[in-house]
């Protein structure tokens, strides 16, 4: 089993920057993908970002350029640095693992809130 803790989120004005970390603990071995997703309210959670084993990373259109996703495996973290925040940036983001056997998104972790302000 896996267990994801995410910290780093905040109020941060518009154009600011924040990194969020997730930290997982458990089995870390047998992760793959390591990943970001968010849900603001009254819509559907949406993929930010991932990445592989190797390093490889996907992007949600809204935020190639501003949005950096990166693991330390070393560490047991994943981080998903952003930059250049706008209000639509706002939501809970959820950080998000998955293995072979359990192919992400499978485990996930409680949320931590993002609020861009004006």
């Amino acid at each position: 089993q896996v267990q994801l803790v995410e910290s780093g989120g905040g109020l941060v004005q518009g154009g600011g920057s924040l990194t969020l970390s997730c930290s997982a603990s458990g089995d870390y071995a047998i992760i793959d993908t390591m990943g970001w997703y968010r849900q603001a309210p009254g819509k559907q959670r949406e993929l930010v970002a991932n990445i592989g084993r190797a390093f490889f990373t996907t992007y949600a259109d809204s935020v190639k350029g501003r949005f950096t996703i990166s693991r330390d495996d070393y560490k047991r973290t994943a981080y998903l640095r952003m930059n250049s925040l706008k209000l639509e940036d706002t939501a809970v983001y959820y950080c998000a693992a998955g293995t072979m056997l359990r192919p992400f998104p499978y485990f996930w972790g409680q949320g931590t809130q993002v609020t861009v302000s004006s």
